[in-house]
């Protein structure tokens, strides 16, 4: 009855369904197996949001949201990651006070993690939840908790990355460093009711042709304030026109590389390294693993 309910986009039958994604317990993992086996195949295209905190990234998103659901009959889910303290391992969900849509719009789909203190601006069960998503909406948004020049998690994860900057948020020497400028698909100049955003636009549009010598096409710069909704309705669009990029074995691999060396570090590396794991799948990967490194190292190999 939850399957039924949940591709029917029954708000109570999804986040069922995502808390048995975002159980750690090694026995949910059969369980995750099988749900996904009954739902079939993923249909979803994944956009990153990310950018550096106060950029505007959730305001902007509550206005993308609706706007993606007026320029089609697409269904739309928002992963959204929030930072988590160091100190006491909490975290204020402060995502969902911004991102608000409609009541009773069943098309949309609004989901708050904690990244638990981990490094790469997603959740540690961030891509578990993602496969589901995947599988019940039409476009899954990830917002990341932020992004540095070494978070580069959501490259692997999204099909198109969005980097939302600020006016004045950094000089052209920040545009040129490496690895923030890197990732992203496309960039969003946000916050462009403000009269110093010409100034920031150009800044990056003459930054990106230093940073990124070696893209035959330059990526695109939108402008937009989530305040005013400017120019919201215009990046909307563009999102509707995102194709794959990953396939979901590209992902597994990659994701499943991340939990090895957080959960076994060198070893698990060392262990993994010429194996087949993931032939069975990504959550019977996950189960075999334990038994079969301690195996390994019984032997002394």
């Amino acid at each position: 009855m939850t399957l039924a309910a949940a591709r029917d986009l029954n708000k109570h039958a999804v986040s069922k369904l995502v808390a048995v994604f975002e159980d750690t317990r090694p026995q949910a993992a059969a369980r995750r197996a099988e749900i996904l086996g009954e739902l079939g195949p993923a249909k979803a295209t994944v956009l990153g949001i990310t950018g550096t905190p106060g950029a505007g990234k959730s305001s902007l998103v509550a206005r993308l949201v609706p706007a993606l659901l007026a320029e089609s009959e697409l269904s739309v889910a928002v992963l959204a990651v929030d930072p988590a303290s160091h100190v006491s391992g909490g975290a204020l969900l402060g995502d969902r006070t911004r991102t608000r849509f409609a009541t009773g719009e069943k098309r949309a789909f609004f989901r708050s993690q904690s990244n638990a203190a981990e490094l790469g601006g997603l959740a540690p069960t961030t891509f578990q939840v993602t496969r589901l998503l995947k599988r019940l909406f039409d476009v899954v948004i990830v917002e990341t908790v932020g992004i540095g020049q070494s978070e580069l998690d959501i490259r692997y994860l999204a099909d198109h990355v969005y980097l939302v900057l600020q006016p004045l948020g950094g000089d052209e020497i920040q545009f040129l460093k490496a690895g923030i400028i890197e990732i992203p698909d496309s960039f969003i100049l946000n916050k462009c009711d403000d009269p110093a955003a010409n100034q920031s636009y150009y800044q990056l549009r003459s930054s990106l042709s230093l940073a990124r010598p070696f893209d035959e096409e330059l990526p695109p710069i939108f402008r937009t304030s989530a305040r005013t909704g400017e120019g919201v309705d215009e990046l909307a669009a563009s999102m509707l026109t995102v194709q794959r990029r990953h396939t979901d074995d590209e992902r597994e691999e990659y994701f499943f590389t991340r939990w090895v060396e957080d959960e076994w570090g060198a070893t698990g590396r060392r262990y993994a390294e010429g194996r087949d794991l993931l032939a069975g799948g990504f959550d019977a990967a996950q189960g075999a693993f334990g038994p079969g490194i301690v195996e390994w190292l019984t032997k002394g190999e």
